[in-house]
């Protein structure tokens, strides 16, 4: 009996001609319309890609250096003697006289520098000359503050600010930092 049910399916697998069904393969319409629906869903997506890009520029890369040269003046200002009100810091190395040291003045306003208590840097972060007033091609500026707060402390606020931003979001990164300064340390 298996043996009838075996020839009998193999006969009507002969005798059946295959069936083609109408929509066998994928016409090239069909393509061509995938492939606008995925462009125009890549192009809604690509600002969002612009953006990351430029929040990465700003507040990674650049804040980052920023911090790191404010820091890089505190630790300038923290090393002169607490009374020091005549070394150029400026300059690095700190000159031996002709700025104003740890002298009480200066601003952690960017916007508003006070003579003496103000540097540039270029992109690369290597101090720019400003005996005629500022640079043209500076990137960072550094200004500082020194203040008494209490007697026999100086408070020391050092502000970095970049001198442009990427892209059009977003604030211009800064970075201020804040350390006191103990007499006769």
């Amino acid at each position: 009996m298996a043996e009838a049910v075996r020839s009998n399916v193999i006969k009507r697998l002969v005798s059946c001609p295959a069936r083609r069904s109408s929509e066998a393969g994928v016409s090239l319409l069909e393509v061509v319309v995938a492939i606008g629906i995925l462009t125009v869903l890549a192009l809604g997506i690509l600002p969002l890609g612009v953006m990351a890009i430029n929040t990465t520029e700003n507040e990674g890369h650049l804040a980052a250096r920023a911090t790191e040269y404010a820091q890089d003046k505190m630790e300038q200002l923290l090393s002169l003697a607490y009374g020091d009100t005549t070394s150029d810091t400026r300059v690095f190395p700190s000159a031996g006289s002709g700025g104003t040291g740890l002298a009480v003045g200066g601003s952690s306003d960017a916007s508003a520098p006070v003579t003496g208590y103000v540097d540039y840097l270029d992109a690369s972060g290597n101090l720019l000359a400003a005996a005629a007033g500022v640079p043209a091609n500076w990137y960072y500026k550094r200004v500082w503050q020194i203040s008494t707060p209490f007697t026999n402390i100086k408070q020391v606020t050092v502000t970095t600010v970049v001198a442009r931003k990427i892209g059009g979001l977003g604030r211009t990164p800064q970075a201020t930092i804040t350390a006191l300064k103990t007499y006769p340390f």
